[in-house]
């Protein structure tokens, strides 16, 4: 009969006391150093485990399996092992369920701080402790967790102290001369040396040379091709960071310096009177080419359409002739500031319009500002919809992630996507963002700018021309060298609406102009934004919906360079 209800009770169900107690005392072990040199030239991986078998055998726990094993730092919670430790407690369940993760101390398992707390926060609510065989306590209990948290705080606190004290001891390392990490080129340590020694490098002539062809007025090009056929890859920003180190003539620079140079017990490459006169030159340069100069308004706003490289201008001082110029070799276009201000000037004129168009302009601009409006809220509540989606991915994924549901290959690759469709999304919600109480006051702004744009841009200054320029052509415009005549990517849609009302208006012979509004257009939406312009009009920002033969002219240039 025993043996009947034996065979019987393999057909029950649920879950048996036995089992029960044996889900409550399950357990996993987790050990770990922090540095490789650890792992290799001491017992700590083994006396963790055997004080952590120790404590399970006093406690009655069952130990299912052990991780770590390795080095791993706690200062993030990015680690193979300790993930792969989440994982398995994660996936747990029923009857192989796991109840406790066993360490030596509660820094073995991280030193994250408020990661920590939350990671041990979800462990908790699927049922998972956290023990420690040196500090243990009762993590069911409410004041249990609160100390076990304030161990884990405490932890973090200790490894910044930690931090500090190796940047304190770094930067007495480079006060007293000696430098951290690889020496720039041209330089390099003296092998199986006891103390640090730097040397000239086979590589420091040609890096002296090019401080030289630099201070003679050389090219970032002319410079970067000499040091590549002697074997240094040196590019412009690569050369930009050599000629600013003072490491050459002999002197550290570095963040933790905090803003101060020291002498370094290095040779110098160079002297200091070379070192300042390639950074004298640089200054000058720089001055030079961002100076205002009320002749040429249209330096690098205007680029060629061939290779979209920028033009700079220059006087011939004995003719008092200013011109503009692709400076560039091999490119060889060079125009008069005479005929490029004309012909600008006559640009700016068809974004001009007549002072009997106003009211009815004004009109039209008005009607399709109310007809966005009507439009808007639909699109803000939307718009707040996938950001309030968004968010939850992010949450969810770092939250099984935190879990170890997911590796951290997986997690990097979709919270990166995650973050960039999250960023698109906070973009359009800005875009979308307006605050303009009194659109009139713009409108009338425009208009008014709309009458007198050229002889505003012709009679102006440096900066006044500066500042009608990237109004209406936000992103500058291109020059045609061969036809001789400007040609646009992007002008601003309120001049382009203004533009295609005028040329209506001017035909009144070929049909009559509405300005009711059954009449106003009904085409798809288009952002049209007002820049900021303080010496014009109030900050501001304005929608509108353009009219069908909206003026839209695209261009790519036929190349692009760095």
């Amino acid at each position: 009969m025993k043996d009947n209800i034996d065979i019987l009770n393999l057909f029950a169900k649920g879950i048996s006391l036995k089992n029960k107690l044996e889900m409550l005392l399950s357990a996993v072990v987790y050990t770990r150093v922090s540095s490789k040199e650890q792992m290799e030239n001491n017992k700590s991986l083994e006396w963790q485990r055997t004080a952590c078998d120790k404590f399970a055998q006093d406690k009655g726990y069952v130990v299912r399996g052990y991780f770590g094993g390795t080095y791993e730092s706690a200062k993030s919670d990015e680690r193979k092992e300790f993930n792969r430790m989440l994982k398995f407690v994660k996936a747990q369940k029923g009857e192989n369920k796991i109840s406790y993760i066993i360490v030596y101390s509660l820094d073995r398992f991280s030193r994250t701080g408020d990661s920590a707390i939350f990671i041990s926060s979800e462990l908790k609510k699927i049922g998972v402790n956290i023990l420690s065989t040196t500090q243990y306590m009762d993590t069911d209990t409410h004041s249990g967790a609160f100390q076990q948290n304030i161990h884990f705080v405490f932890n973090k606190y200790d490894n910044d102290i930690r931090k500090q004290k190796s940047i304190d001891g770094m930067t007495a390392k480079l006060k007293r001369g000696e430098w951290l990490g690889n020496c720039p080129k041209g330089y390099s340590y003296t092998p199986n040396s006891k103390q640090q020694t730097i040397i000239i490098d086979s590589n420091g002539p040609h890096i002296k040379h090019a401080f030289e062809m630099r201070a003679a007025g050389h090219s970032y090009n002319e410079i970067s091709d000499y040091l590549k056929k002697r074997g240094i890859e040196a590019f412009k920003q690569f050369l930009s960071k050599i000629f600013k180190n003072p490491f050459y003539i002999g002197y550290l620079s570095h963040n933790f310096l905090k803003g101060e140079v020291v002498k370094g017990n290095h040779p110098p490459l160079i002297s200091e009177e070379l070192f300042l006169q390639v950074n004298r030159s640089r200054k000058v340069r720089e001055t030079n080419s961002n100076k205002a100069d009320n002749n040429l308004p249209l330096k690098g706003f205007v680029r060629d359409y061939e290779t979209n490289e920028v033009f700079t201008g220059y006087i011939v001082k004995s003719k008092g002739l200013y011109y503009y110029k692709v400076n560039k070799i091999g490119v060889g276009v060079n125009r008069s500031q005479k005929m490029m201000h004309e012909k600008f000037s006559k640009l700016l004129s068809e974004f001009s319009s007549s002072s009997e168009y106003v009211a009815p302009l004004k009109r039209q601009l008005m009607l399709t500002w109310d007809l966005l409006i009507d439009n808007k809220v639909g699109e803000k509540i939307s718009l707040a919809k996938k950001k309030k989606d968004i968010e939850e991915k992010i949450y969810n994924l770092e939250k099984r992630h935190a879990l170890g549901d997911i590796d951290r290959d997986i997690f990097t690759k979709f919270h990166a996507e995650f973050k960039m469709e999250a960023s698109k999304i906070a973009e359009a919600i800005e875009e979308h963002a307006y605050n303009l109480s009194n659109p009139s006051e713009l409108i009338n702004f425009a208009m008014q700018l709309s009458l007198k744009a050229t002889s505003s841009w012709d009679l102006g200054d440096y900066y006044q021309k500066q500042r009608i320029q990237k109004l209406i052509f936000p992103s500058g415009i291109w020059f045609d060298a061969k036809s001789n005549e400007y040609r646009t990517t992007e002008v601003n849609p309120i001049f382009s609406l203004i533009r295609q009302l005028s040329r209506d208006l001017e035909g009144p012979k070929k049909g009559t102009f509405h300005t009711s509004d059954e009449k106003s257009p009904s085409v798809s939406r288009r952002r049209l934004e007002l820049p900021r312009l303080a010496t014009y009009a109030p900050q501001a920002y304005l929608y509108t919906i353009p009219t069908p033969g909206h003026y839209t002219f695209r261009h790519q240039p036929k190349q692009t360079l760095e």
